[in-house]
């Protein structure tokens, strides 16, 4: 083993391609999940700036 970092990665490629391939519909649920998850920890990161914004204060 030359380098576990790309065989890592490879072994993700594959898995990622093989979902896609075998089942487009849960791959797609777990791209929309994925999304929701990061829409949600943008805007905990954007109230949480807010609140620091206003002193640390609630409304």
């Amino acid at each position: 083993m030359k380098d576990p970092k790309k065989l890592i990665l490879f072994v993700v490629v594959v898995f990622v391609l093989y979902v896609i391939i075998t089942d487009p519909a849960k791959a797609a649920d777990y791209v929309q999940v994925g999304f929701e998850g990061i829409s949600n920890a943008a805007k905990a990161i954007g109230d949480f700036m807010t609140w620091v914004a206003n002193g640390g204060k609630d409304d």
